[in-house]
């Protein structure tokens, strides 16, 4: 969720990740620790956002915990009343809730203006598909990605994993 400047809320659904581990190459805190990446090897439960070929902000919530840089990838969420992909991507994501370095280091549990809260009852038991993650050239192998089988608002959908139709995709509430 994010506190607009007028005061409402934007939210959505987060219907696709994917986890990172200091001990495998794709990870930003794999090689070393850097005044860009400490947040990362920090308290878990803060975002981490960073910028992406130098253009797109993308962000992870620190996991695990402090000293070992581990992190799950913000890569898709669906809202409702908006078009379905408007956040399939981490760039897009963190575009449509303005997500930046600003945000580097802010607690998801609601300290300030943007938080994560639980998921919505009437999805306590998601079909969720894993698979590999996709847009790196490290790692790519690992099964570290997940996303919500009902949602037409990921990113791009596993191998044979047909998109649902409009009618019965996951539209939260």
């Amino acid at each position: 969720m994010k506190r607009q400047a007028d005061g409402g809320l934007l939210w959505g659904v987060i219907v696709e990740t994917e986890a990172y581990s200091q001990d495998e190459p794709a990870c930003h805190g794999y090689r070393r620790r850097s005044p860009q990446n400490e947040t990362l090897f920090g308290e878990p439960g803060r975002f981490y956002v960073y910028v992406s070929y130098g253009i797109h902000h993308c962000v992870n919530v620190v996991t695990d915990r402090p000293e070992w840089a581990n992190g799950v990838l913000l890569r898709a969420v669906a809202l409702p009343d908006e078009p379905e992909r408007v956040a399939a991507g981490p760039g897009l994501l963190a575009r449509r809730f303005g997500i930046d370095r600003g945000c580097d280091g802010l607690s998801v549990c609601g300290d300030g203006d943007l938080w994560i809260t639980p998921r919505p009852v009437e999805l306590s038991k998601p079909v969720l598909l894993t698979t590999t993650r996709i847009g790196i050239n490290q790692g790519e192998d690992l099964a570290l990605r997940w996303y919500l089988k009902a949602s037409r608002s990921v990113s791009k959908r596993a191998r044979g994993d047909r998109s649902p139709k409009p009618d019965a995709a996951f539209q939260p509430r």
